[in-house]
Formats: structure tokens, sequence, C-alpha cells
């Protein structure tokens, strides 16, 4: 049979309406899920993934992301809910390093209570609206619940966020201890098979990449260039030439330079193509902050990478700058929105000088913001770096420990910034238990649809944790339970959370419910899907 001939530019779609819309969005929910929640918990089963882009073509994980990311379905709308799941997932882990199962558990009962609850003459509009604002109330009661971290905690924490390994745990709290609180810990890979950290000196930038063509880790969206030449100038860099005295010995003997200066969109496409098309191995960030501040924080990024500080405010003339006058990086990396810079504890630069004024000046300051703004600066130039080298057996297994190790130290830094919850799924079903208190009978009948789904999906987490240990919620939790205890699945035992070790961060569980709530309000709220037209090709021989 021959094929009818479609014209030049034409694309045909396919269109579903409705519920037969939605059922099969929710029925790709549902696959994915399945796929991914069994990982979650300490009882939690590793998956199998065939793949032709690794090593061997096999993959052996309990890495949320990692299965989700993995996940595509031959139905093109299936396959729309599995593309939004994982980047409610992928979100997740980018911002907090962990929950991405979570956020995939919380979506799905988000879904399928959006589907049992609301009928054809529910205002599905408005239900949803109150289904976002009730979050909200939610997560203010997880951050009224949440508590500062401790270095006890931190070693719970650590191992949490590293699937219960002990080992890789205690390598990332201490390298935190370490470096502090203002300190920042990166993950690279070891040339051996051995799992340590080293601690250095760097400096954090409050500013990320001007172009995306500077970006060459892809999968992390950065920059990142080892032994680095830096120029730091508050002066706008309007022409190439400008910096010619600068290019030409980085050109002609192939170093690596970073330019933190302000700059015109036709300079940075300049060095961006010539990134693209030569290999020149340069990046470009904008001044951090606006004002006096930025002339401050200019000065202190100068004095830490030990280059002359170029400013206008001085009277400087960029045009005279010459190579001596760059500082230098043993390693950069820049990201979309903050970059870091590390340092050898041996490369002569001295900060102390610097910090010791800045203390002064601390001192001296009355107004309360000038203090505080100055403590962030002191914390920048004596806050440590620390970078955990990740060693493997095999090709396999380091990358699998690596986005290991990689999510755990997010989660580890989101924990030391916004505080820990009962861990386990308990925040979130204290949460519900205290609702269910609430008299409703006021309450409009969006409003109780709303709360209905928003809080019978919160048991979700939980449920499965008990699920994939082979237990319930009836089993073994009593409605009139104390706060933030729970059962420990692993140890078979009752008690409360943090103390038994099992935390959440409380960004990580925020995180995953924002997510969570966003799909499947759009989920919900869809009525007309529209997909592109697919034809496949029969293997049939008759």
């Amino acid at each position: 049979m021959n094929q009818m001939q479609m014209p030049s530019g034409f694309n045909p779609k396919d269109l579903s309406f409705g519920d037969k819309g939605r059922n099969k969005l929710i029925s790709g929910i549902t696959q994915i899920a399945n796929a991914v929640k069994s990982t979650l918990g300490p009882r939690g089963n590793t998956v199998l993934i065939e793949s032709a882009y690794v090593t061997g073509g096999l993959t052996v994980t309990k890495d949320g992301v990692t299965v989700a990311k993995a996940v595509d379905l031959v139905d093109p709308v299936e396959n729309l809910a599995v593309r939004m799941m994982k980047q409610a997932a992928d979100n997740t882990a980018s911002s907090a390093g962990d929950g991405t199962t979570t956020a995939i558990v919380l979506t799905e009962a988000l879904v399928k209570q959006g589907d049992l609850l609301m009928d054809d003459t529910t205002n599905r509009a408005e239900v949803l609206k109150e289904v976002v604002s009730e979050t909200e109330i939610v997560i203010e009661k997880l951050r009224k619940a949440s508590k500062k971290i401790t270095n006890k905690r931190l070693l719970d924490v650590a191992v949490i966020s590293a699937n219960n390994d002990k080992a890789i745990g205690k390598v990332i709290a201490d390298t935190y201890k370490e470096v502090g609180k203002n300190g920042i810990v990166t993950v690279e890979k070891s040339e051996s098979s051995k799992t340590y950290s080293e601690s250095t000196n760097g400096v954090k930038i409050e500013r990320g990449w001007t172009s995306p063509l500077f970006i060459n880790n892809q999968k992390k969206d950065e920059c990142v260039l080892d032994n680095v030449e830096i120029l730091v100038s508050d002066a706008e860099i309007s022409n190439v030439l400008a910096i010619e005295n600068i290019l030409k010995p980085i050109i002609n003997e192939q170093k690596k330079l970073l330019i933190i200066a302000p700059m015109t969109v036709n300079v940075v496409n300049t060095l961006a193509a010539n990134v693209v098309k030569n290999g020149l191995q340069i990046c470009v960030i904008g001044p951090p902050n606006f004002g006096y501040k930025q002339h401050e924080l200019m000065q202190d990024i100068a004095v830490s990478v030990g280059a002359k500080y170029f400013s206008e405010k001085t009277g400087d003339d960029l045009s005279l700058i010459t190579y001596e006058d760059l500082g230098h990086a043993d390693k950069c990396i820049i990201g979309k929105e903050s970059s870091i810079l590390i340092k050898s504890n041996n490369d002569g630069v001295d900060v102390s000088e610097r910090v010791s004024q800045l203390w002064n000046a601390h001192e001296i300051a009355t107004n309360k913001s000038d203090k505080e703004f100055i403590l962030s600066r002191i914390a920048s130039l004596s806050g440590g770096i620390g970078v955990i080298y990740v060693g493997g057996q095999t090709d396999i297994e380091q990358k699998e420990l690596f986005d290991r190790v990689d999510d755990a130290v997010c989660a580890v830094r989101s924990a030391m910034l916004e505080g820990i919850l009962p861990g386990g799924g308990v925040a979130l079903y204290d949460i519900v238990e205290s609702w269910k208190k609430l008299d409703s009978d006021k309450l409009s009948k969006s409003k109780k649809i709303a709360d209905a789904i928003l809080y019978n999906s919160l048991y979700s987490p939980l449920t499965q944790i008990l699920e994939n240990a082979g237990s319930t919620i009836t089993e073994h939790y009593q409605p009139n339970k104390a706060d933030g205890v729970g059962y420990d699945v692993k140890n078979e035992m009752y008690g409360e959370m943090i103390d038994m070790g099992i935390i959440d961060p409380m960004k990580v569980t925020k995180n995953a419910l924002q997510n969570a709530v966003s799909v499947a309000v759009t989920i919900l709220s869809t009525n007309a899907i529209i997909t592109m037209a697919r034809t496949y090709e029969s293997n049939d021989s008759n």
C-alpha cells in the first residue's frame, strides 16, 4: 500500500481530550513511579537499566533520578507525563541534591487523588488553586518543625544521603567539619580506587557564566577550568582589543583564562564563538552585586587570587594591563548562578591581612546590614574548600558512587542551610494527623476537596517506605502518636526519628513537595493534549 505524500513543511499532530487524555498521562506517571518508588527507603530495591551509553551496557542503581532518566515510553502522551516527572525529579535533585524519588512518589499520589476526588461537577481551577495555596501552609509547618543541624547530626544526614553507606557518609561529614559552615565541598573522580577528601583555599562568587557556550561539562551545565589565569576589573570591556595584551599570551601559550568584569554582549559572543570554533579555554562572569558592594567584593576577589584590581573608581586604564597583573587559581568551577575559585594552600597568596582589615571594619560598623555584609566577605575569604575524590574498582562502580556522593554532598549542604526534619516520611505524616483534628465543616466544597487531595497524598512517602519493607502504616503507626516518633524499618524499632539518625533535610522535603504539586496541578488541569503524529514500521513479514 502506497503511503500518502505530505506537503513540505506539514507536521501532522494527534490530539487527545478530557478524561481520555488525562488517563494516558496518569498511565505514564504510574509506569515511571512504579519503576522508581521501589528504591525508596533503607529496604528499597535496586533497578537494572540497559543502556548503550555506559560501560558494559548495564547500570545497577538505587538512585531515583538515574532510574527516572532511563524511562522513555512508546506512547507519546504517556511519555509527556514521563518527561514532566523527570523534570520534577531533576529540579529536586539539582536544587537540593536528594528527594528525587520522594518527588515522584508524591506526584503520583497527588495526581491519583485528584483524579479520584474531582469529577465533572468540580471547579477544577478553584480546587487546584486551593491545593497550591495549602501547600505553602504545609511548607511553613515543616519550616517550624525543622531543627538546626549539629555536628552529630551531620554524620547521620551524610550517611542517609549516601544511601546508608557509613564509610562514604563519614568522608562527607568529616569534609564539611574541616571546611566549616562557610566552606564549600566539591566532588571529583579519583585516579585510584580509593575515596578520600582534601581541603584547600578558595572563594565563592555569586555570579555564573555569561553565555552557555562557555560550558564544557554538559551534565552539570558548568565550565570547569584547571590552572587558570584570572582578570579582575570593574571597567566594562566593550572591545576585544582592550584586553589584547593578555589575550595574545593566553592564546599563544595555550593558557586558560577567567575574566571577571562587565562586558558588552558583542565581546562575550566573540569570545564564546572562539571557545566553540577554536577551542579557546576562556570563560567570562560578571561582577558580583552592585554599587559600593560590588567594588568591595571585587577587591576581595582580586586579593584572594593575587590579581591586580583594575577599577574605574581609581582611574585604572584596562588597556595597560599585562600578563603579570593576572591572578591565578588551581581550578575554577563556573556554574549558571555561582562560581568557585580553588587555590592551593601554598600558592603564595596571603589573605590574612585583608581578613584582619575586615574584622576591624566590622568592629567600627554600626549598621546591622553593613555588619552582616562584612561577615559574609570574611566568610568568603576565609572559608575552606573541600574536594572529595571518588574512586572505584570499575568505571561502572566509580560512576554510580560519584553520582551518589555528589547527591549526598548537596543534601548535606541543604540540611546545613535550612535544618532537618524527622525522616522516613514521618514529618509529612505528622502534618496530616494534625490536619485531621481540624474542624472542616465550615470549609467550601473546593477547599474540602483540595485539602483531601493534598493531605491524603502526604502519606505516600511513608506508605511506600513501609511497603518496600513488607509492612503497612496501620501495623506500626497509631493516630495519637507523638510528633517526630516513628518506626525504623531497617533496625525494626520505634523511637524519635532524629535521635535514631533517621533524618530528612528540610530543603529536600520542601523542594520535593513543591515540584510534585507543580507537575500534578499541570496534569490535573489539562484538557487537551497535542503530540506529534507517529508512524511505526511493522516487523511482520506477511
